[in-house]
């Protein structure tokens, strides 16, 4: 039975890029069979939070967007990565014997130095304690965007050092690619916090109006034939309209005249698309953000199986390396 393992940082309020390009496919992935862990990568967040409120809030932000978007519970297991403290141990062992290349290859640290994050030790060893992720529970199947592969082959290569110093100890995961690598945000570039051009899954009403209303547009008018493909409204709207309607919306902006629509239709579409899509889950998110004790419940007995997992993989490589 195959086994998929993916996490995501809780660094501010899920958005549209973190739903298309990864929690939709978890959420629909357990449909498929196979058990399935997704955890909420709090360790990681520390290499960029100092605020001890704000994380639990964004911890707590996840969890209820996962259960409110309607994860199933009964066949995927979601945790915090801190209820799980056996992967810092293989963190260590894994790193005992991985060369210095294999971390210094890493696109994700330079990327963040350059967005200002300070290099500290950790955010080094980032990819050290990603690959203990994955291998913890024996995943088979990685579910990540095109910019997230790399992590995927650093724990191939951490994991496949370790086998060969000490003997088969760690199953050997794959990236499974998702179909949104790239979800543009307001200015067009990948939607992400970092850039601040985001629209939180649940926005509504006026909010998420003047946010739509920032998408970036230029100074032709209406009436003037425009090519779809070049309309960062329409790669948003591809993620929300059925194949027909966006062809109708793209031969009308493409024929121009007295009839097409402006660009204050397309975002008004865009706008209510959104909120149709997530008006049951808003309302099961108010009622989960009411009762915190159910998110910690969920939480609690999904770390007492994903431990399970993870302190048997622990054990083997304790062994595997003469520690026990």
């Amino acid at each position: 039975m195959a086994t998929y393992l993916s996490g995501i940082t809780p660094s501010g309020l899920p958005h549209l890029g973190n739903y298309f390009g990864a929690i939709a496919q978890h959420i629909a992935l357990p449909a498929r069979g196979g058990e399935h862990f997704y955890f909420i990568a709090d360790y990681h967040a520390l290499i960029s939070s100092r605020d001890p409120v704000e994380l639990r809030s964004r911890v707590r932000e996840v969890a209820v967007t996962y259960i409110a978007l309607g994860l199933d519970l009964e066949r995927a297991t979601l945790f915090r990565q801190s209820d799980v403290p056996e992967v810092c141990e293989l963190t260590w062992l894994l790193s005992s014997v991985t060369g210095m290349g294999v971390l210094e290859r890493s696109v994700s640290y330079r990327d963040k130095v350059e967005k200002g994050i300070p290099a500290s030790v950790g955010l080094f060893m980032y990819p050290a304690l990603m690959a203990a992720d994955i291998l913890a529970y024996d995943s088979n199947f990685v579910p990540v965007g095109v910019d997230q592969k790399q992590h995927v082959e650093i724990a191939r290569d951490m994991a496949q050092s370790f086998n060969a110093a000490y003997g088969e100890t760690f199953v050997l995961p794959d990236p499974l690619l998702s179909e949104h690598s790239k979800v543009p945000g307001l200015d067009g570039e990948k939607m992400s916090k970092s850039y601040g051009n985001t629209i939180p899954i649940f926005e509504t009403g006026k909010p998420l109006k003047k946010l739509v209303g920032r998408v970036l547009t230029d100074s032709r008018e209406p009436h003037e034939p425009k090519d779809p493909a070049g309309l960062l409204l329409f790669d948003l709207l591809k993620l929300f309209l059925t194949t027909n309607e966006l062809a109708e919306w793209a031969e009308r902006v493409r024929s121009g005249g007295s009839n097409a629509p402006g660009y204050g239709h397309l975002k008004q579409r865009l706008i209510d698309a959104i909120e149709e899509r997530f008006a049951v889950a808003r309302a099961r998110r108010a009622e989960l953000l009411a009762d915190p004790a159910e998110v910690e419940r969920a939480l609690a007995r999904g770390a007492a199986k994903a431990r399970a997992r993870a302190v048997a993989t622990r054990d083997r490589a304790l062994r595997a390396a003469g520690l026990r």
